[in-house]
């Protein structure tokens, strides 16, 4: 049977002051007044029924992801107790399916992308669950179709394409995210696709490649999907690493017993890791000001603002290229072009104002 896992853990530090440790980034109304959640969930049921959705969500947000989410099952919702990586994201939920379904295959999606148009993404992810269905050996995961040299995102290098299966091909190689002119490159030899961080496999199959791979991590897994209850004392032992690094990337370099497939997803896709994306989602003013919220402009170009105090206004008079977001709690100022470096002004104000601005 079918099942969508949404990934919905996270901090989005990328984000802040929106996403704090408190209210993080897939919870938040960014766009149209939903939250990165609730678009993915409502994606998810173009594929399957609201019993079959399942969400990975740190403990402390599980009763916000519950109220978000009225269709989902509450034992739908897996808390993780401290943020272990996205392998673990994905395995948790992998050895709990394969336990009360064995022939459960999942397609793993993430709570902070944007995808448009959705009937698309439900008849490619239609033929990513058909490829891990007919091979049981297939780790199928969904390849973004460039529209630009993007320095951003990390590439797949696709071979050979998949008989009977539009649109599928098996992975030669996954690439680092690329400096400018490799991503143009690759662009230009139309042999590439963004790693959109998505997949679809059966259960079963990704624990074998855990058994092979990652013996102990997978040990861990089978126990913790056996005894629920051991949940805080397991999971924070977990090795801490990516899906990617931990599994893919192994795999489609000979390792492990199954092989890595792409199917294209020729979508607009926007992966909502900072203010970049999101000033895409905003959309622009005629002065070329991504604005959300409360503001008054004069003499002010190329500017991101954001506010959602709605007892202010931000007023901006004769800049250009900053960034700048307000929140009851904090105000960030910085040069749009520094956004990529908010992480580290946020470790600064949790030394210097308090983990609770942070």
């Amino acid at each position: 049977m079918r099942y969508v896992v949404i990934m919905a853990g996270g901090s989005g530090t990328r984000l802040w002051p929106l996403s704090r440790q408190g209210t993080p980034k897939q919870l938040l109304p960014l766009v149209e007044g939903k939250s990165l959640l609730r678009l993915a969930f409502e994606r998810s049921l173009a594929s399957v029924p609201a019993e079959r959705v399942w969400v990975v969500t740190g403990a402390a947000y599980a009763d916000v992801v519950a109220e978000q989410l009225p269709e989902l099952p509450q034992g739908n919702i897996l808390g993780e107790p401290v943020g272990r990586d996205s392998l673990n994201a994905v395995a948790w939920p992998a050895a709990v399916l394969d336990r009360l379904d064995p022939e459960a295959v999942i397609a793993q999606v993430s709570a902070d992308q944007v995808i448009e148009p959705v009937d698309v993404f439900a008849a490619r992810l239609d033929v990513a669950f058909a490829v891990a269905e007919a091979d049981a050996s297939a780790l199928v995961t969904l390849g973004i179709v460039p529209t630009s040299p993007h320095t951003g995102y990390g590439y797949l290098h696709r071979g050979e394409a998949l008989a009977g299966f539009e649109g599928a091909h098996r992975v030669v190689q996954f690439a680092e995210k690329p400096a400018r002119e490799v991503a143009e490159g690759y662009l230009a030899s139309g042999e590439y696709w963004w790693n959109s961080g998505m997949f679809v496999w059966r259960a079963a199959t990704l624990l074998d490649q855990l058994r092979l791979l990652l013996p102990a991590t997978h040990a861990s897994i089978t126990e913790l999907a056996a005894h629920p209850d051991r949940l805080a004392d397991i999971f924070p032992g977990l090795a801490k690493t990516s899906v990617d690094y931990g599994v893919m990337e192994p795999v489609s370099l000979g390792r492990g017993s199954a092989h890595v497939v792409a199917v294209s997803l020729p979508v607009q896709w926007r992966d909502v890791g900072g203010y970049a994306s999101l000033a895409e989602i905003l959309g622009t003013d005629a002065a070329g000001n991504a604005v959300s919220g409360s503001s008054v402009s004069v003499d002010a170009t190329g500017n991101v603002v954001v506010n959602t105090d709605a007892d202010s206004v931000i007023g901006l008079l004769g800049v250009s290229g900053l960034l700048v977001v307000r929140t009851p709690q904090a105000t960030l100022v910085a040069r749009a072009e520094d956004a990529e470096r908010i992480k580290e002004l946020v470790a600064a104000v949790t030394d210097q104002a308090g983990p609770q601005f942070a």
